[in-house]
């Protein structure tokens, strides 16, 4: 069965477990505790290594170029837009207020978070790295592994191989520790949302009401960045056609849409790209290949609208600096994660982190994730595709989609 499945069917008898069978909960909220001391235990080793694999998969930062600085501007810049997006949609709407979870103990530590924008670049410079991931510090580790991905770009030809396959590897043993306590997310999520449910379960209608209005709030911005911010950015930037350009990547969009992978549509949008939209391999196999890598449009506005969501179904109001940081830390985090199983679970586990917020909030969202990831991955190959156009365009090509 697949995993989405047995999440959704741990999330149902969860509620009903712990609505029914209150004196049980002593038994299985353990279950969740252990889960989230999991997920903190491999938050900063996989960062770390997915970060820096990521970086280093650009190449030599030498011989990127100026397609190369095109290409991480575009990207830093939709990324940035679509987190705005989302912030700005679950702000208006504020589809957590009403659902107090109460549970004040767990947010008392959100004083020491608060600040100013001047604080988060202060944060961004551990004086201790190692104290910093001793202690857990995310923001500090994310801009360690940026800055110490691009260095390993930078040295010579036989130590940057070495440190890369060291990194790649690291990475990819993490991703093996990940894969293996992500099969036992539905053990976790059932003490997680059973324990809420009991606690809660005079609330239950208005946290379903809550959900429903949440995923609404992703759905639509998602859909505004996709429709109306990429191709505004296509159109006038580009100077070319978006919904023309739409059509030619149906196919493409389809399948992310219904495999939730990036990675697996890979070569369909370079198909597409290149015989539908006329975009050069030059373009299209330098771009996409990066864009699967470390433009994650979709899962960064995902993992804001979701931090927030979290935050107003604890009753904590964010202040501007706080939320300043959910940006961020959703931008930063958004570099490498393509490449970690379920990115969605495990970057809305940073983002907390690094607000202060508690991770049992995860049991709220992973209840309606998987139609959401279909959405947000469909969102990052929309984006990545938009991109090469854009980027093609520039580069004075011709295109099939050229105005």
């Amino acid at each position: 069965m697949k995993l989405h499945w047995q999440i959704l069917i741990a999330f149902i008898l969860a509620v009903l477990f712990g609505y029914f069978v209150p004196e049980g909960i002593q038994y299985v909220s353990w279950i969740g505790d252990i889960f989230l001391r999991a997920l903190k235990m491999i938050i900063i080793p996989l960062v770390f290594s997915s970060i820096i694999s990521g970086v280093t998969s650009m190449g030599d930062g030498k011989n990127l170029g100026r397609l190369g600085a095109k290409t991480m501007l575009y990207y830093l810049a939709t990324s940035t837009l679509a987190i705005l997006t989302g912030l700005t949609v679950v702000n208006l709407v504020k589809p957590g207020v009403g659902v107090d979870l109460g549970f004040s103990q767990t947010v008392e530590g959100l004083t020491e978070h608060a600040g100013s924008v001047k604080d988060i670049f202060y944060r961004l410079i551990p004086e201790n790295i190692v104290d910093a991931m001793a202690q857990g510090a995310i923001l500090p580790v994310i801009f360690f592994a940026i800055l110490f991905g691009f260095f390993i770009t930078r040295v010579e030809k036989k130590h940057r191989i070495t440190l890369t396959h060291f990194f790649d590897a690291l990475f990819e043993v993490m991703m093996k520790v990940t894969l293996f306590i992500i099969k036992f997310t539905p053990l976790g999520i059932f003490g997680i949302v059973s324990t809420e449910v009991h606690r809660n379960s005079d609330q239950l209608g208005s946290i379903a009401g809550s959900l429903a209005i949440y995923s609404l709030c992703v759905a639509v911005a998602l859909l505004f960045h996709a429709l109306v911010s990429l191709p505004i950015i296509v159109r006038i930037i580009g100077k070319a056609r978006p919904y023309a350009h739409l059509k030619n990547m149906i196919t493409p969009l389809l399948t992310a849409f219904s495999t939730s992978s990036s990675s697996a549509t890979l070569p369909l949008t370079m198909e597409a790209l290149e015989n539908n939209s006329g975009v050069s391999n030059k373009i299209s196999s330098f771009t996409l290949p990066l864009g699967a890598t470390i433009n994650m449009d979709g899962t960064a506005l995902y993992e804001c609208v979701a931090a927030m969501f979290i935050a107003q179904a604890y009753g904590v109001d964010l202040t501007f600096g706080q939320q300043a940081l959910v940006v961020v830390t959703a931008l930063l985090a958004s570099i490498g994660a393509a490449g970690i199983p379920m990115a969605g679970l495990v970057m809305i586990t940073v983002v907390l982190t690094a607000v202060g917020l508690p991770l049992e909030g995860i049991g709220l969202v992973l209840a309606v994730d998987r139609i959401l990831d279909m959405l947000r991955t469909s969102v990052n190959v929309w984006s990545d595709s938009c991109g090469a156009v854009t980027i093609a365009r520039s580069e004075n090509e011709i295109t099939n989609v050229a105005l």
